[in-house]
């Protein structure tokens, strides 16, 4: 247990006086007095390992029931939230209630939970009494064999919006989250209906009205479709079961979130050249034809947005910084997908940690290469690449999301990481992006320690330690003696290409043993590798943000 006096001086350095209170709303029913636990500290968790950022936006441009819209979408976002901590933890009321550290029960609150999520040893708590959060989390019962639920025969085990359960004779049965989480969803449903009659922006409208008809209904597709079609509104919301990485068992379920958006509406126009290009791109990725032979929806929608709340799993410890959605392949095929670049969150991440990794990481004469409208490009071209490649295996077996299970997410987000490169260096070579591939290239190696620090139990984090011991292997970057990189530039366009075609044969295949070893065989992690990171959070670089966020925050 850390003696409160040092886990004061640790903690209060980061946290100063901030209250948790801003940060969570909607809780759950707390446990009563006689069953309340108290929860000890466990020894050396760096409790430095977040930024506080304050999350805003110029609103001055949006009309009064644009505003009211704004209002409304805070309470729906704060029941995701309410949701998302049922999925990934229980209780969270009386989880809180047993931390008596006010700073500590900030870190629980970050984390949605008693593990501290981007601790390289894979959700590692930091809360005596706990054992590291299960790979399925509360989307399967707990006791739940992989081999059981390979022999449950039933056709709804795999979707996305269903939970596995146990009935009282021990047999699993399935529960959609419509049923799950009723009462939550109705309310949010009607307050989402109540935002839709406010609204102005057509497409902003009927996307609201499907959107709360989906959470009841568990069935997301229209309203994805309605989602590509909406253009010209100024203010967005993303909202629902969206991404898997909380399901590190398979990667089959869904968890809730929100993201409520307003639109850059300068950048989003220097964003729209861009789109043209994506089908040749997509023709000429250096794979087989088989590994292409999908067609992208060409309706591709590159847009620039002020973040102004986050909650439920993209709140979670790391931040998001880009959206690329809708995940469903079928969607994208038909429409093509939308990439919202998060450029205030963006910001806060490049200056804040991007900025002094390279102080301490990258050769002092590269160390000019370190610009943000470079790491701004490269995670531009990550979010479009998530709609580039192949969506359905070659051999198959459906499609690479269900094919590679709880594996997919690592590969799918390191050929993100790297196409873009890819994409990046294209178009420069092409004449169409005004760049210095050098600002790109230097940028973006600083970026893998960055989210490598993520930890092996995030999708992101495994990429990153992927993608680093690849470029190790073929020479793309050195280390001096003072434990300073530097990059060679021709060997690190020939290793992002070689990884690029690995990579999406990897996912065309669909041969689940064959990603297994592929993601096995990079991800280890090497001393000095262990020590560069040592040496960040040592200099208190932080590894991830944390935000003041709402209404109030905002201005409303």
């Amino acid at each position: 247990m850390i003696k409160k006096s040092i886990l004061m001086m640790s903690v209060i350095a980061l946290f100063g006086l901030t209250s948790c209170d801003d940060i969570a709303k909607n809780v759950p029913e707390q446990k009563t007095e006689e069953t309340q636990v108290t929860y000890n500290a466990i020894d050396g968790i760096d409790y430095n390992a977040y930024a506080k950022v304050k999350l805003t936006a110029d609103i001055s441009h949006l009309s009064d029931s644009e505003k009211d819209i704004l209002r409304i979408m805070f309470k729906v976002a704060d029941i995701m939230d309410d949701i998302f901590w049922t999925q990934t933890y229980g209780d969270k009321d009386a989880l809180l209630a047993g931390i008596q550290d006010e700073n500590i029960k900030l870190f629980a609150t970050i984390n949605y939970g008693p593990w501290d999520i981007l601790n390289m040893e894979t959700n590692k708590p930091f809360l005596e009494g706990f054992e590291t959060r299960p790979d399925g989390a509360n989307f399967y019962p707990k006791d739940m064999t992989k081999e059981e639920f390979e022999a449950f025969d039933n056709p709804l085990k795999k979707n996305l919006y269903t939970l596995v359960k146990r009935d009282e004779n021990g047999n699993l049965y399935t529960q959609w989250y419509h049923e799950a989480y009723a009462e939550q969803l109705k309310e949010a449903a009607d307050l989402l209906k109540q935002a839709s009659e406010l609204a102005e922006d057509a497409g902003l409208k009927k996307y609201l009205a499907l959107r709360a008809e989906a959470l009841l209904t568990d069935k997301y597709q229209e309203s994805d479709m309605a989602w590509m079609d909406m253009k010209t509104s100024n203010i967005d919301m993303v909202v629902g079961p969206i991404e898997n990485y909380l399901d590190a068992l398979f990667g089959y379920k869904a968890a809730h979130e929100s993201f409520i958006l307003v639109k850059d509406v300068e950048w989003s126009d220097k964003l729209k050249y861009y789109a043209q290009f994506l089908p040749q791109m997509q023709k000429e990725l250096p794979v087989d034809a088989k590994y292409k032979q999908e067609t992208p929806g060409s309706d591709v929608d590159l847009n620039a947005y002020d973040v102004v709340y986050y909650a439920g799993d993209c709140n979670e410890a790391g931040k998001t910084i880009a959206i690329n959605l809708p995940n469903d392949e079928e969607v994208q095929l038909k429409k093509g997908s939308r990439k919202l670049q998060l450029k205030n969150a963006m910001r806060a991440k490049f200056e804040k940690i991007l900025v002094p990794i390279s102080e301490q990481l990258i050769v002092e004469e590269l160390r000019p290469h370190i610009k943000f409208n470079a790491f701004f490009e490269n995670t531009m071209f990550h979010e479009v690449s998530h709609g580039m490649g192949i969506k359905n295996t070659i051999t198959g077996n459906g499609s690479c999301r269900v094919a590679l299970k709880e594996q997919y997410s690592a590969i799918e987000e390191g050929k993100a990481d790297i196409l873009g490169l890819y994409l990046v260096d294209k178009l420069a070579n092409m004449g169409e992006l005004k760049v210095d591939l050098m600002d790109n290239y230097v940028t973006f190696m600083t970026s893998i320690f960055r989210s490598i620090r993520f930890g092996a139990s995030s999708a992101h984090g495994k990429a990153n330690l992927i993608r680093y011991n690849y470029f190790l292997e073929r020479g793309a970057f050195s280390r001096n003696e003072a434990g300073l990189y530097s990059i060679d530039f021709d060997k690190m366009k020939e290793a992002s290409t070689a990884l690029t075609i690995e990579i999406l044969e990897v996912q065309g295949n669909g041969d689940y043993e064959a990603a297994k070893a592929f993601v096995d065989k990079w991800t280890n992690i090497s001393p000095e590798l262990t020590a560069d990171l040592k040496r960040l959070s040592d200099a208190g670089i932080p590894k991830d943000i944390y935000y003041e966020q709402g209404p109030s925050v905002l201005g409303l």
